[in-house]
């Protein structure tokens, strides 16, 4: 490999392009996700626009021919519609990395435009249905809180937190996820929908705080990755600096017990992520900055 394939994009290239109909199939798939792992009720009164089922009856003069079960209507011979359980209106909280480490990246994308991606796709299905999305961001010092808000206005104020970019680097603090999922816990007072997009890098203190969120909603946590924290390649010796502390060191990729024992490090360091994730009951998925990140996502969401 050439010292060429290890220059990170030039820029920041952005998420990409988001299809409204890709948003569409991912809010169905969300949907599903909440249904199945929340902790509490969230039905509303009535009947309405939902995933449970409420009734399945005949068909009336002025009912939505939509709802119109076709199965039931083949086997009785009469026109049936089935009637849903409403959801309440749900606020979405994104808890959102933007330590310096996110702006990392050796593929098509730094992490930090992928986080941004998923940030937008969620910030779009959280106000689909008259809910309402917040930010508690995260990268250094006390984390940022953006209060929910719905339509329009909510997404204006994601994107603007977006554009301000990642925290400098040599300015990352271990435990600034942990403070945010803190600062969550105390803001997202209703059951709703939480998710967590980081690289999980340097940071401290996060497996209890994160439990304590899955206890009274929906939690999701997308790690973003980079092949070359996975592995190292041999081009000689390397500088290499970690953004979160400024620190520097050489290494020697030449050597393959260097490469090895990297790869090795970096395994048990996801794995370990990856088991703490399953033991607090928290759905976790794993994008890299070499994928096309909107299909990948729609993938793992199934």
């Amino acid at each position: 490999m050439s010292h060429a394939a290890l220059a990170p994009p030039a820029a920041r290239q952005g998420p990409g392009p988001i299809p409204q109909a890709a948003v569409q199939a991912l809010d169905l798939m969300i949907t599903r996700l909440i249904a199945r792992s929340a902790p509490a009720d969230r039905r509303a009164a009535g009947v309405g626009v939902g995933v449970e089922l409420a009734q399945l009856r005949l068909y009336e003069i002025g009912d939505d021919v939509r709802h119109i079960d076709a199965a039931a209507t083949a086997r009785t011979g009469q026109p049936h519609v089935r009637l849903h359980v409403p959801e309440r209106a749900l606020t979405t909280w994104i808890v959102l990395d933007l330590s310096p480490s996110m702006a990392f990246g050796t593929a098509r994308r730094l992490k930090a435009d992928i986080a941004e991606g998923v940030a937008l796709v969620l910030t779009r299905i959280g106000i689909r249905r008259a809910g309402a999305v917040g930010v508690v961001a995260f990268g250094s010092g006390t984390p940022r809180l953006l209060a929910p808000r719905a339509s329009k206005p909510g997404i204006v104020a994601v994107r603007r937190l977006l554009a301000e970019g990642v925290t400098p680097d040599g300015q990352g603090d271990p435990h600034a996820l942990a403070d945010a999922l803190v600062r969550a816990s105390k803001v997202a007072r209703a059951p709703g929908l939480v998710v967590l997009v980081s690289d999980f890098r340097d940071q401290q203190g996060w497996v209890r705080p994160l439990g304590a969120l899955r206890v009274h909603h929906s939690v999701l946590a997308v790690e973003i990755g980079d092949p070359r924290e996975r592995e190292l390649p041999a081009v000689g010796r390397l500088a290499l600096v970690d953004p979160e502390t400024g620190q520097r060191m050489e290494v020697d990729t030449s050597r393959r017990q260097v490469r090895e024992r990297f790869a090795e490090l970096e395994r048990k360091r996801r794995a370990e992520i990856a088991r703490e994730l399953r033991r607090i009951r928290v759905e976790h998925l794993v994008l890299d900055t070499d994928q096309e990140w909107l299909l990948e996502l729609g993938r793992r969401l199934r």
